[in-house]
């Protein structure tokens, strides 16, 4: 460790060293990779378990890929319980561009989503929604 040494009026040596020169700028660093790591611990928490899992059975009104730096496809799911009734919309994220792929193929059948819904996540870097489908089924009448 480098030192520096400093000369008072009354001829005492003091030396300080490089933690103590830059205390301050190594305690700021210390919060910031602190923050940052417990962030990261909370958004790998809440992305690996999920608040409830489930099916949703419609057809798909749209579905789209969004986002400018993280790109998630996002989209609908609409649900009719009585034909000639208004559907109940159901918003969904999907992250796996194989799944997107899946869905793609069955566009205009009746799908049963399978979908785990993530509560707290931190940014809508990971989807807008917090359903987030994982599997799909075509379903036959």
């Amino acid at each position: 460790m480098a030192t520096q040494t400093a000369t008072t009026t009354t001829g005492v040596v003091h030396r300080e060293t490089f933690f103590r020169r830059h205390r301050w700028k190594l305690l700021l660093l210390a919060v910031v990779l602190v923050g940052g790591g417990l962030f990261s611990l909370y958004t790998m928490a809440v992305m690996a378990f999920s608040y409830s899992k489930g099916d949703r059975v419609g057809y798909i009104q749209k579905l789209s890929k969004k986002g400018w730096l993280c790109r998630t496809w996002e989209g609908e799911l609409a649900i009719t319980q009585i034909p000639g009734a208004p559907p109940v919309v159901f918003d969904f994220s999907i992250r796996s561009d194989a799944v997107a792929a899946e869905l793609a193929k069955a566009e205009g059948k009746r799908v049963s989503l399978t979908y785990e819904q993530k509560v707290g996540v931190p940014t809508t870097c990971f989807g807008e929604t917090p359903y987030f489908v994982t599997g799909v089924r075509v379903v036959t009448q």
